[in-house]
């Protein structure tokens, strides 16, 4: 393992704080106590060097000695391979925490992120497209609770599954998405209060704060 450097904007404006995503690295990087520095990528312009790291402009991205990795889900399964506390070793452990890495980016993000996107436009009313998204999420969130309510976490042990799972379920929750689903607004509330991921939106916060 080399140094560990996550890259972030160097400032957004106020409602994403708290849900950038290099928050879900930071929240693995606490976890497993790997040390790692914080790095700084322009928010207004993203030019070819950021480009180089991050194709489509976006964050985070990490570094691993000569390795640059982007992509959460990605970085996410890198950091899982350093650490036990976030993806067991052995063969069977790995599976099953893998498949719930795709499912929250694939299954539960895909329905949680365009919702997300109705409520922030404030496009909730009687359109076509906001009952679609809706229903969808509904739907996501019927199959995941009898799941949720059966478990504290997703595979085992708490691991980056569950920093994605419950990372995907915050957006909606933030706006009462999570209402009639109550095993999954609880499982939210239990990985929220982590100490590491306490530690590292209070990090993110700061961060992008000291910017302004």
């Amino acid at each position: 393992m080399g140094e560990l450097i996550l890259t972030t904007y160097d400032w957004v404006p106020e409602p994403p704080r708290g849900y950038v995503r290099d928050l879900r690295i930071r929240w693995a990087l606490e976890e497993a106590g790997l040390p790692y520095r914080v790095a700084s990528t322009p928010f207004r312009e993203r030019g070819a060097a950021h480009l180089a790291h991050q194709p489509f402009g976006q964050v985070p991205w990490l570094t691993d000695g000569d390795l640059s990795i982007f992509e959460s889900g990605a970085i996410l399964l890198h950091l899982g391979g350093l650490s036990d506390k976030l993806m067991p070793a052995d063969p069977p452990g790995r599976s099953d925490v893998q498949e719930w890495v795709f499912a929250a980016l694939n299954s539960v993000e895909m329905a949680s992120l365009p919702w997300t996107l109705f409520k922030f436009s404030g496009d909730t009313g009687e359109s076509a497209g906001w009952k679609m998204f809706n229903d969808f999420l509904k739907l996501r969130l019927q199959r995941l609770e009898p799941v949720l309510a059966d478990r504290e976490w997703l595979a085992g042990p708490f691991s980056i599954a569950d920093i994605l799972m419950a990372d995907v379920l915050r957006l909606p929750d933030r706006f009462g998405g999570l209402a009639d689903a109550p095993a999954c607004k609880a499982y939210v509330d239990r990985a929220t209060a982590r100490p590491a991921f306490l530690k590292a939106h209070a990090d993110q916060m700061a961060h992008f704060a000291a910017a302004d």
